[in-house]
């Protein structure tokens, strides 16, 4: 199985194909995921720093390209299934955000033999 590092926080395994946002929340890490997984916040934003995330689904290329000065390695977690080891910086957290009551709905379960997104 997979192995995900995240920076500064610690790393968790995970099913190979299971969603990067669901692997670093189901391992305890509070990412932000506002709008349930859809690629339309970009609140899950992680930074890849070691891996390949594989292909962007045409939903996270159309959002990141609305963001001013994006950094290249920049990816939406929610719209990324891991297939290998990822090393990744979480960009967005509850704990960073004392407005917010929650991390925001639950990204679904996404079948690991399907792509990505589900709507």
């Amino acid at each position: 199985m997979p192995v995900v590092r995240m920076e500064g926080i610690g790393e968790t395994i995970c099913p190979e194909g299971k969603r990067l946002v669901l692997a670093i929340e189901q391992s305890g890490v509070d990412i932000l995921h506002r709008c349930g997984g859809n690629a339309r916040c970009t609140t899950c934003r992680v930074e890849i720093v070691d891996g390949d995330p594989g292909p962007m689904t045409e939903a996270e290329q159309v959002r990141l390209a609305r963001l001013e000065d994006r950094p290249e390695a920049m990816r939406l977690s929610c719209q990324v299934q891991v297939r290998d080891d990822l090393t990744v910086r979480v960009l967005r957290r509850l704990r960073d955000n004392p407005d917010m009551d929650d991390s925001g709905p639950p990204p679904i379960e996404w079948p690991a033999d399907r792509p990505l997104p589900p709507e």
